[in-house]
């Protein structure tokens, strides 16, 4: 631990002399160590991918589900610690439905990343809590079309055409920001998504099947098929 570190980490609440929340820091640090994460917009709908890290081989592989389904029409992926994920994807399913009792329908899936991320922020500012330690994507179709949001431990939100978290991120991002293109089908999305995931595998590290999820205009949300993941890892 640095020295000029050492008084300013012990409560959420106290800031360092340079505005530096260090409990923050290290819930994002926490995210880093998480699962790579990928969701990229394309022609009429949005794609979710995320890496499966099995840590042994006694555990059942699907068991280890990291793309949830939030609404019909909106879904999230997370990376960082799994019961802070769980939490915020029950709230969010929570403030899904409260939105359509109040509406009829869930008319902005900005309002619903927004509560979240408000639940988070609301971790950053008292003291006896901590942050938490997770990041999340959520994707969707709403009034506006498809959607692509980040929702980070600090509560900060951006939306995006394609966006990582969790482990490979700086890999991937260098990747997207080079292959990305304006226009793409769902083919085409999952594919660069997939070629982007395997971009991020270190060097004598075996790239598994990832968990693949889409929500297209007009459609539900579907997860692929381990069949349907396979064969479009070998159309990749």
């Amino acid at each position: 631990m640095q020295q000029g570190q050492m008084a300013y980490d012990r409560a959420i609440t106290v800031f360092s002399p340079d505005g530096r929340l260090f409990q923050v820091e290290y819930a994002r640090e926490a995210v880093k160590k998480g699962s790579t994460a990928i969701g990229i917009r394309f022609r009429g709908g949005v794609v979710l991918i995320s890496d499966r890290k099995i840590r042994s081989r006694l555990v059942e592989q699907n068991s280890l589900e990291k793309i949830q389904l939030i609404d019909d029409y909106v879904a999230a992926v997370t990376s960082g610690l799994v019961a802070d994920a769980r939490v915020l994807v029950d709230f969010a399913r929570i403030a899904a439905q409260q939105e359509k009792i109040t509406y009829g329908s869930l008319v902005n899936i900005e309002n619903l990343v927004k509560r979240v991320a408000d639940q988070m922020q609301q971790y950053t500012q008292f003291g006896g809590v901590r942050p938490y330690g997770v990041s999340m994507i959520f994707a969707g179709v709403d009034s506006i079309g498809p959607r692509l949001f980040d929702c980070d431990p600090a509560g900060t939100i951006n939306e995006y055409k394609a966006v990582s978290i969790g482990a490979g991120r700086d890999a991937v991002t260098a990747f997207l920001e080079k292959e990305y293109k304006e226009d793409l089908d769902e083919k085409e999305a999952v594919s660069l998504g997939i070629r982007a995931l395997r971009a991020s595998v270190e060097e004598g590290q075996e790239f598994r099947p990832p968990e693949i999820a889409t929500i297209v205009e007009g459609s539900k949300f579907k997860i692929y098929t381990r069949e349907e993941v396979e064969k479009a890892v070998q159309n990749a």
